[in-house]
């Protein structure tokens, strides 16, 4: 008689007793493990590849592109992906920003395919005077979803499974991926699987209704420019829809600390895309 595995079961066991605390739940199996482990030892970056294009509050067209980072060698054709968003107050900044190529770089190794984009950005944006700080958001927003639909809709060319995208990002960044999953479930060709942000929360765009995207966000309690409350508002209104939604947050003050707790939010982020993604039957 044929035994079965009694790892299903032992998993099972850990999510229910953890609470389905996603996050701090790593992926079980022996290693190595693909999107648990680094499994590539080198990273392919394609620089500069256009994914659409977006006339601005100055009514000049902005060709937006994205940086294209994949494990090389790979030979799996569909492969989760995650869209990256940088911040900088939707004002400034750009995809070579600090974190978001380590990011990159570290799913790369695990076998994702990773995308840093580019999006319109505006002055003073979200700093200064506030002036045109709403459009802003919703144009960084609107480009972060043409980039979701620019690889759904050339999933074969990249080797990317269409119904496995996150996105992901830090401030302004984060910002425009939270709004990228409450939007999921009003708009399925930009739809996404999960959203990972670094000092972000939900605003303008969306509505948070049943079918968007479970979230997952990392707060300092004292935050200067995104208010720790906002955050918690966004927590506090996707649960009140049974979403998945979490908070891992820290007792300082501070703004996108990303090299103080780097190794916390790439672990977290790991185990939160494996499980919201359902990475175990992904492409492996």
């Amino acid at each position: 008689m044929r035994r079965r595995s009694i790892l299903p079961i032992l998993v099972a066991l850990v999510v229910i007793a953890a609470g389905c605390n996603y996050p701090r739940i790593a992926p079980p199996g022996n290693a190595p493990l693909r999107y648990r482990d680094a499994i590539f030892d080198a990273v392919t970056v394609t620089n500069d590849i256009s994914y659409g294009s977006a006339t601005n509050l100055s009514n000049t067209v902005i060709d937006l592109k994205l940086d294209l980072y994949q494990p090389t060698g790979d030979t799996a054709t569909s492969r989760p992906a995650i869209v990256w968003v940088h911040g900088g107050s939707f004002c400034c900044g750009n995809k070579s920003s600090g974190e978001l190529v380590d990011e990159s770089n570290t799913f790369s190794k695990m076998g994702f395919v990773n995308v840093s984009i580019n999006y319109r950005l505006e002055s003073p944006g979200c700093s200064g005077n506030l002036s045109n700080c709403v459009p802003a958001i919703q144009e960084a927003t609107a480009d972060t979803q043409t980039a979701v639909r620019f690889l759904r809709t050339n999933a074969s060319t990249y080797g990317i499974d269409p119904d496995r995208i996150a996105v992901g990002g830090s401030s302004a960044g984060a910002i425009a991926a939270f709004n990228v999953a409450y939007s999921t479930s009003e708009d399925a060709s930009a739809r996404v699987r999960a959203a990972v942000g670094i000092s972000g929360a939900h605003l303008v765009a969306g509505t948070t209704s049943l079918g968007d995207a479970p979230i997952l966000d990392f707060h300092c309690a004292t935050d200067p420019l995104v208010s720790y409350q906002w955050a918690q508002d966004t927590i506090d209104a996707a649960k009140a829809l049974g979403l998945d939604a979490f908070f891992e947050t820290w007792p300082e003050t501070c703004h996108v600390p990303y090299l103080a707790h780097r190794q916390q939010i790439l672990d977290q982020t790991r185990n939160f895309l494996w499980w919201e993604m359902d990475l175990t039957h992904a492409a492996h």
